[in-house]
């Protein structure tokens, strides 16, 4: 990812998004990228169809809002209505599914549940 070569840092870039874990999003802040070589690297966020309830895109690291309580499968808790859920994952084979934290799970989340914040 220190590579002076911009193929290189978009294929790090989106490789550590698509990892998803807590040493990839640390590496990923320290990655520095001009603004062409970030758009390029974003543009893969721009091709998904994943959108919220109102029919807004999202994009990786993105926050939403739960728009009904959601009872959490294996988690023995139900995520309350109004919960933010910050840097959200896109689900590559799915646009109808995210990924994002709640109460410290890792969960799956169905688009038709969020709102983007």
């Amino acid at each position: 990812m220190w590579t002076e070569d911009p193929a290189l840092q978009v294929y790090a870039a989106r490789t550590l998004k698509r990892l998803d874990t807590d040493w990839s999003r640390d590496l990923l802040e320290q990655l520095y990228l001009d603004e062409e070589t970030q758009a390029w690297a974003d543009n893969v966020a721009a091709q998904t169809n994943h959108k919220d309830s109102n029919g807004v895109a999202l994009a990786n690291g993105d926050t939403v809002v739960l728009i009904k309580d959601l009872n959490v499968k294996g988690g023995g808790f139900t995520a309350k209505r109004g919960t933010a859920v910050h840097r959200i994952s896109l689900v590559a084979d799915n646009d109808a599914h995210i990924e994002g934290r709640v109460e410290g799970q890792r969960i799956v989340i169905l688009t038709e549940f969020v709102k983007k914040r």
